[in-house]
């Protein structure tokens, strides 16, 4: 949409906003300070209980020591209280928005998203989801009619990759899709010098690191990367694979994988604050990402901001989003013996720097522009079909 033809909108976004912590949050955030940039009025709803303790595996859903935002969201939807979605669509109709923004990600949120999308849609207000997954990764009974009941309430969709359009048009949902490409990230600062990311970290200067990033799940696929990292020391016994995170599934299997690596696996097992992401991108020479399955990758766009090339898996919009031999290689997933290839051949070849120049060239492409533009596009779309 061009500058000139943009109306200032009243935004509403919901969904994990500051204090919560995870890159769903980050990810709003980012469109909240974007949207703003752009002239546009933007508040912000989030939860006062975004999950029971019994459904999250992590130390805490929230930011630790964050400091809070100019701006901060109003925290009042209880995903579990039904009263609190109903204070929670009074409060944005008091505020009047043009247009309501969800980060929707999973089937658990559809009632409480469902409940007040359907009591701003009878007052007039609209709706609009970011999806950024259609279906949850580990499949639940239900997961399809809840997430049916949410998307079908809203008047225009935005996806990040043709995977999650296709399961958005396997629901049946009505409304007007826009698909754009997941944006880099710019929000954990710039990188440093890479020998000074190893002395902050502890790592020795001239050994081969591969990082995994972010919370570890089953289905991101560490298994299958300790599994291959067997043949990568035995090739290169100076390797080390970084995992920093923390964890949220199968941390005794996983574990016990790494033991008989002994010293060419570390784990940082803990949820890694956005003042040190740089430390540990820095300080890679490569990202591995071994998903066995798969939407987008945020991690992947923080790759990309930090100029960090990718050995990923042909899945979901991973393929999409690092093209082979260009920004990474990539590989078919669950296969052990081609991802060990692939991280052997990034070092033996030394073909950093032909991939961080196209990690460069294709970082290019994933501005935030793209996502205010569907934003803007789908609310704009609302004013048409009433004029």
């Amino acid at each position: 949409m061009r500058s000139e033809s943009r109306k200032r909108l009243r935004l509403t976004l919901i969904g994990p906003l500051w204090p919560y912590r995870g890159g769903i949050a980050q990810f709003s955030e980012t469109v909240s300070d974007a949207m703003a940039k752009r002239g546009h009025e933007v508040s912000g709803v989030t939860f006062t209980r975004q999950y029971p303790k019994l459904l999250f595996p992590g130390s805490s859903q929230l930011v630790p020591d964050s400091k809070a935002p100019d701006v901060r969201p109003v925290r009042l939807l209880d995903t579990l209280n039904p009263l609190s979605w109903r204070r929670t669509a009074n409060h944005i109709l008091d505020e009047k928005p043009d247009v309501v923004l969800f980060s929707y990600w999973t089937s658990f949120f559809a009632p409480a998203f469902g409940s007040v999308a359907r009591r701003l849609k009878r007052e007039g207000v609209r709706v609009i989801a970011l999806v950024h997954n259609a279906l949850p990764h580990e499949r639940r009974p239900g997961d399809r009619t809840l997430g049916k009941y949410f998307l079908r309430m809203c008047d225009g969709l935005i996806v990040l990759s043709d995977r999650v359009r296709q399961d958005v048009e396997s629901l049946g949902a009505r409304a007007e899709i826009r698909q754009v490409p997941h944006p880099a990230y710019d929000v954990f600062g710039t990188g440093i010098p890479k020998e000074e990311a190893r002395e902050l970290l502890g790592i020795e200067v001239d050994r081969p690191v591969l990082l995994f990033f972010g919370f570890i799940r089953t289905y991101k696929g560490l298994h299958v990367l300790l599994e291959a990292m067997k043949s990568v020391s035995e090739r290169l016994p100076d390797a080390l694979l970084l995992v920093a995170g923390e964890f949220y599934q199968d941390e005794e299997r996983l574990r016990s994988l790494a033991k008989p690596l002994g010293n060419a696996v570390r784990f940082d097992d803990r949820y890694i604050e956005r003042q040190h992401v740089a430390h540990y991108f820095s300080a890679a020479d490569v990202v591995v990402q071994p998903y066995v399955s798969a939407t987008q990758s945020g991690v992947a766009q923080i790759a990309f901001h930090f100029e960090r090339s990718i050995v990923t898996t042909d899945v979901g919009g991973l393929g999409e989003i690092v093209p082979n031999e260009v920004a990474g290689l990539v590989v078919p997933p669950e296969n052990p013996a081609a991802l060990s290839d692939a991280i052997v051949r990034f070092f033996e070849e030394n073909l950093a720097g032909q991939l961080e120049a196209g990690v460069r060239r294709e970082r290019e492409r994933y501005s935030w522009d793209h996502v205010c533009d569907a934003i803007e596009a789908l609310a704009q779309q609302g004013e048409n079909a009433t004029d």
